[in-house]
């Protein structure tokens, strides 16, 4: 009988000191209560609300000067120097003047494949804004990332022929641009393949420790393909410092955004996968140039990737082996051409400050048009490469298999010269 008295004389005591404590443990299990706990949504919360979220507010574009070349915000104007600027905006002018050349070119026969860069010039910004030693993953359209890097007329021109010159021995399709020396990869024809490419060279770089970073160039088609969410998913998951870079220029191939996806462009796939977004004029090359330098920044000191998505228009045909004009009509390409082209936004901005004359475009553009069709007359003349490079670079030892081949080659090409126009190509 004592001992149950004690015993409930001891549980009251220390219900009473307990109390306090319950009621703080009951309102904390309360509040976690409100957050979801599974390991697969942590920011989540709960609601009692039945409802299917079926948008988000729109991302906004950011935008540093308008069509007429003026700055928006001061706060925003482009720190660079006159020498700096007028670089690239003559690389704009030099690539103009080179897909004008090449895509006749093409027409004519003299080359067998060609796209241009039409109406997004101003992607040159984005490459002002790198490391020389960060790498780049292209797709198609960004032989502007390789002229600011120093790719000279003369390798374009070689590559485009396939001649004895050319870096890739003329085992690519013309615009395959690659070169080792500045640190861009060789582009490959089927869509999206860098993506994953870039993320893994990325994961090497942080390894590395060398606060650098990849940029991969592709267009919003592109981002259709499963190779894209699979390289998004892993460079957020494993910190890869890379810079997405999509060129959402409305269309892939024939077929308009419009019919591509339904959600709030490229850039909302990137929250999706927690990747740092912005979207950006991508006919404005400042703001191209500041968004793409923040991103780097972002991706070697946050050891994260980014994804910026700039909003554009293809003025051209898709390629040489595309007619546009089936899909869409030729007056919204000329309006477009009027209403917002980036050379003549970022030469604007040029006389804005001073920095450029009428005289300096005619002076520049002719000696740009020049330039190109030297090289392009100097490319035409020479040979094809050797036949034996269809057998080097894949092994470190020419295999038998292979050697029985190249025996059987050299026996038919002796038989039948002339069939195999053997004075075409280089003898070594």
């Amino acid at each position: 009988m004592l001992s149950a008295l004690a015993t409930r004389c001891t549980r009251g005591t220390l219900g009473r000191r307990l109390g306090g404590s319950k009621t703080a443990l009951s309102t904390s299990s309360q509040l976690l209560r409100k957050k979801v706990m599974f390991p697969g949504a942590l920011n989540s919360e709960y609601t009692h609300n039945l409802q299917f979220v079926s948008n988000v507010q729109s991302i906004p574009t950011y935008q540093v000067m308008d069509t007429d070349g003026k700055v928006l915000d001061t706060a925003h104007e482009p720190q660079v120097s006159k020498e700096d600027a007028r670089k690239l905006y003559k690389n704009m002018l030099t690539l103009n003047a080179m897909d004008q050349v090449l895509y006749e070119a093409q027409r004519q026969g003299r080359i067998s494949f060609y796209m241009t860069s039409f109406g997004e010039e101003a992607l040159i910004g984005s490459a002002a804004a790198l490391d020389p030693k960060d790498m780049v993953f292209g797709q198609y359209r960004e032989a502007g990332v390789l002229l600011q890097r120093g790719f000279t007329m003369t390798q374009f021109m070689n590559q485009c022929y396939s001649n004895e010159r050319d870096l890739g021995k003329g085992r690519q399709m013309p615009i395959h641009y690659g070169t080792k020396e500045l640190n861009f990869q060789t582009i490959s024809s089927p869509l999206a393949t860098q993506i994953p490419q870039a993320a893994g060279a990325a994961y090497a770089m942080r390894r590395e420790g060398n606060k650098l970073c990849t940029i991969c160039y592709f267009g919003e088609g592109a981002a259709s393909e499963g190779d894209f969410h699979a390289g998004l998913n892993m460079a957020a998951t494993l910190g890869c410092p890379v810079i997405f870079y999509c060129r959402n220029n409305g269309y892939a191939i024939s077929t308009p955004s419009i019919e591509q996806y339904r959600g709030d462009g490229i850039a909302s796939r990137g929250l999706g996968y927690g990747i740092d977004t912005i979207r950006v004029d991508g006919n404005d090359i400042w703001a191209i140039y500041a968004a793409t330098k923040a991103a780097r920044a972002i991706a070697v000191e946050q050891n994260k990737p980014v994804l910026i998505e700039a909003m554009t228009y293809r003025v051209s045909h898709h390629s040489t082996s595309d007619d546009s004009s089936a899909y869409r009509s030729k007056k919204e390409v000329e309006d477009w051409s009027k209403r917002d082209n980036p050379i003549s936004r970022m030469r604007a901005w040029l006389e804005n400050k001073g920095w450029w004359t009428k005289g300096d475009d005619v002076e520049i553009s002719k000696s740009a048009k020049a330039e190109v069709l030297a090289a392009f007359a100097a490319a035409e003349k020479l040979k094809k490469p050797a036949i034996r490079h269809l057998f080097e670079d894949v092994y470190d030892e020419i295999p038998p298999s292979l050697q029985r081949e190249r025996a059987e080659i050299e026996e038919l090409i002796q038989k039948y010269p002339d069939y195999y126009q053997v004075n075409d190509f280089a003898k070594k």
